[in-house]
Formats: structure tokens, C-alpha cells, sequence
């Protein structure tokens, strides 16, 4: 019978200085180890101590050469953590603060995410710490072409399909894919968030946003209520918080706040207009990392070094990065009345803001099923290069939408207690894990 703090024990034992993976996996292990206790195939496959432990990592040296002609050195990475359930899938994050532990944590959560889609991918992350930040064209171009020159060797459509993350987006992933038809010379899907040009689906770059919003409108309407006329904020400003400001008003929410390292915005009249939209991808593109122009161009205010969680909000959706909103936050947003936070960023919040949050009954949406649209349309993707075809933006969106409708029932079957309270950061974790767990018993590995 398996015990979690012995697992746990073990666990931190075999995986030292990796406190976000193993963060990911006490929270995974809390919600499952009854059910994997009441299943006897469960312990005779070990499958708690292989699904924890990643199926392979890559890790290679990465060199390139700068504007002023200088030889530069980063380290590349592939995790790749489980295929129980199809080829490896999850995206490539460029970001100087990047480690092994990180990406096992991120890894982790793509296993159990995947599954909630119910489209055949397994789980794994990669990257480098090459920071794309105030780098020209012409070195990201260079810096990917050599990246893909040793990832190459590890993936493939029916093997690995990496995706953008943060720090690589359209641009990098064209850049990479050049790279690997010039290489293995074939025209095949193994980069997903590719450019419509060649083989991109509509609607990805702002599927997780838009996912984590029809997710948590069924949140609402689970609990009788509506998303219509919700004050909501959302952090960061990249390609997910986008999605989030434009489904979010499309459903009638006022979205009030988006923020950047620099501080945030508090725009009283809502990020919720064309304009808005197209000055947030402006300054995704500037490769500044900042949000106070926005205030000066709307006369918006801007709150300087600080996070968006202080503003009274019904709803608060951390779209930035991991661990975003600490214990504190939560105990903020609680006070000023908050009723649903959802992470839109994979583990948004820190472990004890999210058992804060639950219980004070707050409505918690985990990233793993909150912000598994990305994924999702990702998979989607996929789909249309093996058949050759593209679907339009609104085929592509409904399709996104049934797949969220979905996860949302899937983490009220196994998350709903007995006094009403849908625990669905238990409930994503207990539907995650069973398909994968299941199909690796039934494999006879």
C-alpha cells in the first residue's frame, strides 16, 4: 500500500533541488494515492514510481554565434515524461531561469493535461535557457536553426510534437521547422503553433486563453451562476492573457487588469476592445517585457512593481507563470470578495494558496484542466496536417469549446464532495491520472 509522505520521501530523495516538480507531484499524489490504493494492478505495475519518473531526458549543448560574430553556449532539453496515451506532446520554453527540474514539473502536468483532452498525446516539455529577450532577428534565427540541429535527432510526428511556450512563439517555431525540413527534407506536422502558411491551425495562438474561459463559464454555470457581467483580472500580457481579455469580453466579462515584470494595468473601462487587443500585441512584439505604455496610450493606471491580485474582482485568472499568485494573493482576492480564480498558467498558484482557496470554498480551476485548450488545439492541429486539411477558425473553436465542456464534466465526476463543493484540482488530478494509469496496465508496462 502506497503512503505519501514515505512516496514523497523517496520522491525528494531521488530528485533533489527540483522544488516545482515536486511541488507538482504532492499535489498530484494527494488527490490519487486513495484511488491508487484501491486498485490492486495500480501498486503490482508501480505505476505511482513511473509516472513520476520521466521516460528519457535529452539534454544538449547549444551554440550559436552573435551579431558581433561571438561563439554563445546555451543548454537545450527534452523531457519526454510519459507516451502511454500517444506520441509526446508539449511545447519549447526559451527562458534564461530554465532548469531540469522545472521542466520535469511542467512535464508532469502535460501528462496528466493531455489525458483530460481525450486526444491521443503523451507528455513532455523541453527547452533552453537562451534568452530571447533584446536579441535581434538574426541571432533567434541562428539560435534555433543550431537548437533544432540536436533536437531533430528525438522527435517526429509519430514520436514527439513540440509546441511554442514562453519565449518561443510563430516566429521561432517557422524558424525551427525550417530547420528540420532542411535536415530530414520532408514536409511532415512536427512542430505544432506553426503559421497557417504551412500547416498552422487558426485559433491557436490564443487557445489557452480562450479555453480557461469556456472552462470557467461552465464553472459558473455549475454552481448557478453566469460569466455575463463578472469583473475579472488577468496577469500578463503575452499570447494567453490576449486570448483571455478577448473570450473573456466576447462573454460578456469585463477584464480590468493585465500586468507585465514591470507592474500591472488597471484599466477601469476593460482590455475589452480591437484597439486594446492589437496594442497588447504590439507590445509582445516590442521585446521591451513591459505594460506601462499601455496606461499612456488609454489612460489606464499603471501600478508600478506590483501584481493585479490587490484589485476587487469576481474572478481572478493568473496567465503569466508558475507560482504567480503566493499565499498572500489569495488571502486578498478572498477578502475582496472573489469567487472563482483560475490558473490559465500552468500551476499559477503556490501550493498554499491553493489549499487556501479551497478551503474557503473558493472555485479553484486548475492549469492542467483550465489551460488545456492550448494543448488541446495543439492536438487539433495535428489532426489536420496527418489529414492534409485545414478547418476554419469556427470549426476549430466549437471543437475547442466541446473539448473544455468535457474536461469540466470529467473533473466534476471525480471532484464533486459530499457537501455540494466541486474540488476540481482533485477531480482533474483523479481523471488525469486514471486513463493514463489504466492504459499503461493494460500495455503490460
Amino acid at each position: 500500500m502506497y503512503k505519501l509522505d514515505s512516496f514523497m520521501a523517496e520522491l525528494e530523495k531521488r530528485n533533489p533541488a527540483q522544488p516545482e516538480f515536486l511541488q507538482a507531484a504532492r499535489e498530484i499524489l494527494e488527490s490519487i494515492i486513495d484511488v491508487a490504493n484501491d486498485n490492486p494492478m495500480y501498486e503490482k505495475f508501480k505505476i505511482l514510481e513511473r509516472i513520476t519518473e520521466p521516460d528519457r531526458i535529452y539534454s544538449f549543448r547549444v551554440e550559436w554565434e552573435d551579431d558581433q560574430g561571438n561563439i554563445q553556449v546555451n543548454r537545450g532539453h527534452r523531457v519526454q515524461f510519459n507516451n502511454a496515451l500517444g506520441p509526446y506532446k508539449g511545447g519549447l520554453r526559451f527562458h534564461p531561469s530554465l532548469s531540469l527540474g522545472t521542466l520535469k514539473f511542467l512535464g508532469l502536468e502535460q501528462t496528466l493535461k493531455n489525458s483530460l483532452t481525450t486526444l491521443p498525446m503523451g507528455g513532455a516539455k523541453g527547452g533552453s535557457d537562451f534568452n530571447p529577450r533584446g536579441k535581434s532577428d538574426g541571432e533567434i534565427l541562428r539560435f534555433c536553426r543550431s537548437f533544432m540541429t540536436e533536437l531533430e535527432k528525438y522527435i517526429g510526428p509519430n514520436t514527439d510534437v513540440p509546441a511554442g511556450d514562453m519565449g518561443v512563439g510563430m516566429r521561432e517555431i517557422g524558424y525551427m521547422y525550417g530547420q528540420f525540413k532542411r535536415i530530414r527534407n520532408e514536409h511532415t506536422g512536427v512542430l505544432t503553433g506553426k503559421n497557417l502558411n504551412f500547416g498552422g491551425s487558426l485559433i491557436r495562438p490564443e487557445a489557452t486563453g480562450f479555453g480557461s474561459m469556456y472552462f470557467a463559464n461552465q464553472m459558473l454555470m455549475a454552481n448557478n451562476d453566469i460569466f455575463a457581467g463578472k469583473r475579472i483580472s488577468v496577469s500578463g500580457f503575452g499570447n494567453v492573457a490576449w486570448g483571455a481579455v478577448m473570450k473573456a469580453t466576447e462573454l460578456g466579462a469585463k477584464a480590468v487588469t493585465i500586468s507585465g515584470p514591470d507592474g500591472y494595468i488597471y484599466d477601469e473601462e476593460g482590455v475589452g476592445t480591437p484597439e486594446k487587443w492589437a496594442f497588447m500585441s504590439y507590445l509582445r512584439a516590442s521585446n521591451n517585457d513591459v505594460v506601462e505604455p499601455y496606461a499612456k496610450k488609454f489612460g489606464a493606471k499603471f501600478v508600478p512593481n506590483k501584481k493585479p491580485w490587490e484589485v476587487p474582482v469576481d474572478m481572478a485568472f493568473p496567465c503569466a507563470i508558475q507560482n504567480e499568485l503566493t499565499l498572500e494573493d489569495a488571502k486578498t482576492l478572498v477578502a475582496n470578495g472573489v469567487k472563482c480564480v483560475v490558473e490559465t498558467s500552468n500551476m499559477g498558484c503556490t501550493a498554499d494558496a491553493t489549499i487556501y482557496l479551497i478551503d474557503n470554498k473558493i472555485l479553484f480551476g486548475p492549469g492542467k484542466a483550465a489551460n488545456a485548450g492550448g494543448v488541446a488545439v495543439s492536438g487539433l492541429e495535428m489532426s489536420q496536417n496527418a489529414m492534409h486539411i485545414s478547418w476554419s477558425a469556427e470549426e476549430v473553436d466549437a471543437k475547442l469549446h466541446d473539448i473544455m465542456v468535457n474536461i469540466h464534466a470529467s473533473c466534476v465526476r471525480e471532484g464533486t464532495q459530499a457537501d455540494g463543493y466541486i474540488n476540481y484540482l482533485k477531480g482533474a488530478n483523479i481523471a488525469g491520472f486514471k486513463k493514463v494509469a489504466d492504459a499503461m496496465v493494460l500495455m503490460g508496462y
